[in-house]
């Protein structure tokens, strides 16, 4: 699945939702490539769109909930481990209740919405990112992390110490075929004993047989597995969507112990730093976009107050990266300080400050007429020191863009620690 997916058709899901036990209902609708998973609260605010990404999680007490401005829609794990699943990379999922339909309780009901929809694959290429080194996350007995390898697998580990249901573990590859026979099936459970303390929570109001397992101390309340592995397939259905919110497609080697949404959400927001900072570990070894000669084409500053040897990655208006090689010819170095070599403060926001001016300047129709003022430098901290030998890579994001104004945050790193930040306002002017 190297190519984008989204459906091909609009298909419509209605149902109880098993927190609200409201009745809601989902409309899934085809987006072109490189729109990503929107959900939209048709009943509220047609206006308002949250991206299934993790910087709109809420909530992750017994399922995961998105919310922007005040807007939410709640329990979306297991339709975006159908989308995950499945490979959808863009569609539109307006909702109706504040809930995702429960269905059976598995990502089921979903796989079949979006086989009665049809999957259509589009030109673009899907945005895969194969991590570099490990990301963990840990709590006490819980573990999880992901290694490099060149496909996407998971194992879980589930423990509970419980007389029916002890411990499971699973393993799969994760591709559509594994994830149909193996994960789709499986259903949410419940141990009986937890059910009268998740309901004076408030949750679980549409909670029943039909849309869960429960579990007693003797085993089923009612029916009967799908699956001696069930419990644990339906942890990775879990881990699925929520690894979803990365928005990314993944390869990686993920492991899973005794995890759960919190932490699922918990290891998603560190990935999704780590996948947001992979420029920056690749800066130092990067080939320029725009090496020094480019960058003086740019740039007024000259000997002894240029601080920008490469830029290595601009994503249009919205960021910039830059590296800075530090030796001991630096000048300043002869004053600051002749016995301790480190490089001022002000010195290191200044190279900051230059790599976004390179940001500005290269969204502009003819950067030889235009200079960057620097209006002002806020919230700056230095973190470590800088000396001889360190390379400087500055990592600069657009937060707001007016006019000829702009803000921006930045960060500046070595050895992928954080060393510095700042949030600057600049403003281009003609020469």
């Amino acid at each position: 699945m190297n190519r984008q997916r989204t459906i091909s058709k609009k298909v419509k899901m209605s149902g109880i939702g098993i927190h609200t036990g409201k009745d809601v209902s989902i409309a899934l609708t085809p987006l072109p490539p490189d729109s990503g998973i929107i959900f939209r609260r048709v009943d509220i605010n047609e206006n308002i769109d949250i991206p299934a990404t993790i910087d709109y999680v809420v909530s992750s007490e017994r399922g995961t909930n998105l919310a922007r401005e005040s807007v939410e829609v709640k329990t979306v794990e297991h339709l975006l481990s159908s989308l995950y699943g499945l490979g959808i990379d863009n569609i539109l999922i307006e909702n109706e209740g504040g809930e995702i339909p429960a269905g059976d309780g598995s990502a089921n009901d979903f796989v079949k919405l979006i086989d009665s929809a049809g999957i259509k694959e589009q030109a673009e290429e899907k945005n895969c990112v194969c991590v570099a080194q490990p990301v963990y996350h840990t709590d006490n007995d819980i573990l999880i992390a992901i290694y490099p390898d060149d496909n996407l697998s998971l194992s879980y580990t589930i423990s509970f110490g419980h007389k029916f249901l002890d411990a499971q573990y699973a393993y799969i590859n994760l591709n559509e075929n594994e994830y149909r026979t193996k994960v789709a099936n499986a259903r949410t459970f419940v141990f009986h004993n937890d059910v009268e303390a998740l309901m004076k929570s408030g949750l679980i109001k549409g909670g029943s047989t039909e849309n869960a397992i429960v579990i007693t101390d003797d085993g089923l309340l009612e029916g009967e597995l799908r699956s001696p592995l069930e419990f644990v397939y339906h942890k990775i259905s879990d881990l699925i969507g929520d690894l979803c919110l990365t928005g990314v497609r993944l390869k990686g080697r993920i492991v899973a112990i005794k995890a759960g949404h919190k932490s699922h959400i918990d290891f998603v927001r560190k990935l999704k730093r780590y996948i947001h900072l992979m420029p920056v570990f690749e800066a130092p070894n990067s080939e320029p976009i725009y090496d020094i000669d480019a960058i003086k084409g740019f740039l007024p500053h000259r000997f002894p107050f240029l601080f920008v040897d490469k830029i290595t990655y601009i994503e249009g208006k919205k960021r910039v990266i830059g590296v800075k090689n530090v030796t001991f010819n630096e000048p300043f170095f002869c004053g600051h300080f002749p016995t301790a070599s480190i490089m001022p403060g002000v010195l290191i926001q200044e190279a900051m400050a230059q790599v976004g001016g390179m940001l500005l300047l290269t969204t502009v129709d003819d950067p030889s007429t235009k200079l960057v003022y620097f209006l002002g430098i806020d919230k700056a901290k230095f973190r470590k020191t800088v000396v001889p030998g360190d390379t400087l890579v500055f990592d600069l994001t657009t937060i707001r863009l007016k006019r000829n104004i702009c803000e921006m945050r930045g960060e500046a790193f070595v050895r992928g620690e954080l060393v510095a930040e700042g949030e600057f306002k600049a403003m281009v002017v003609d020469k």
